[in-house]
């Protein structure tokens, strides 16, 4: 028998992606998830699906609780992973941001709630924060919802997400202008090998952080300091002069990616404060880099 509610819950695919994206920080894991959630729905009996009054609600709250047991677990998997671990990043226009409604007024937006920089605070929290925060700061579920999902009490779930909104930097530069002039910058610097001008872009306490996984060749522990950065970026130029580096957006912030022989081979995306690149993230892991093949 054709399922009634077929329409509902296929369009709720991108829906489930975009918030298991957000609380997983890997695209691929984010649609494993939105697969096994629509295993669940179909292992339902027909009975069951019918006396669920709302579908998308339903399926909303498998996948996070689905997201909240990967965090979970995710501590241990990391123990064995190779160098840092960053949040895999997803080309410009890859999440469609405008599926919910966002009040000018919010702290957080959703276009903001996919950039790196977010993302990596979000893989600072504990699960419990992490899913009561999005849920509740992003996409508007009640702390009654959101009860379900974590297996808490709305008020403990209310605190978790106070917890974990006090943690985000609501000060961060945000003028697509500037970031795009800097970043722009920063190409020109690195191209031409000019290590003063990119001296002169970062923020004397920058931070660059690299994930390559054991994959691909990275530097193995963050590097501190704006001396300290151009001095590896110029031997990144020396060492890999067959690279191309472009301009494109990275999770809906200006950033570079770098091709050999039209394929994306690394992936940089940036944070700025005042002017000046505070944070780089470089992506080589070549097995987080999938959505970036047809870029």
């Amino acid at each position: 028998m054709t399922d009634p509610h077929l329409a509902e819950v296929i369009s709720e695919r991108r829906q489930l992606i975009n918030l298991a994206y957000r609380l997983l920080g890997s695209l691929a894991e984010a649609e494993d998830v939105t697969q096994e959630t629509y295993t669940r729905w179909y292992a339902l009996s027909d009975r069951q699906r019918d006396a669920i009054k709302n579908p998308g609600a339903w399926m909303t709250t498998v996948a996070s609780r689905i997201c909240l047991d990967l965090l979970g677990s995710a501590r241990a998997r990391r123990e064995h992973y190779v160098g840092d671990w960053i949040p895999e990043p997803v080309p410009g226009g890859w999440l469609d941001t405008g599926s919910a409604p966002a009040d000018p007024a919010d702290r957080v937006t959703l276009d903001e709630s996919v950039s790196m920089a977010f993302l990596v605070v979000l893989d600072s929290m504990t699960p419990a924060e992490r899913v009561s925060f999005v849920l509740h700061d992003i996409f508007r579920y009640t702390f009654n919802e959101i009860a379900e999902v974590v297996g808490r009490t709305p008020a403990a779930c209310r605190q978790l997400a106070s917890q974990a909104r006090r943690r985000i930097d609501t000060s961060r530069d945000r003028s697509t202008a500037d970031r795009e002039d800097l970043v722009r910058s920063f190409k020109q610097a690195w191209e031409s090998r000019d290590i003063e001008a990119l001296v002169g872009l970062l923020d004397p306490s920058a931070v660059a952080t690299a994930d390559g996984g054991g994959l691909a060749l990275a530097f193995l522990e963050p590097i501190s300091g704006a001396e300290q950065i151009a001095a590896a970026w110029m031997e990144i130029a020396a060492r890999a002069p067959a690279v191309t580096i472009q301009e494109c957006p990275v999770n809906g912030q200006p950033g570079l990616i770098g091709q050999v022989d039209g394929t994306t081979v690394s992936v940089y995306a940036f944070d700025i404060a005042d002017g000046r690149i505070t944070r780089i993230w470089a992506m080589r892991n070549p097995e987080k880099l999938g959505p970036w093949r047809a870029v």
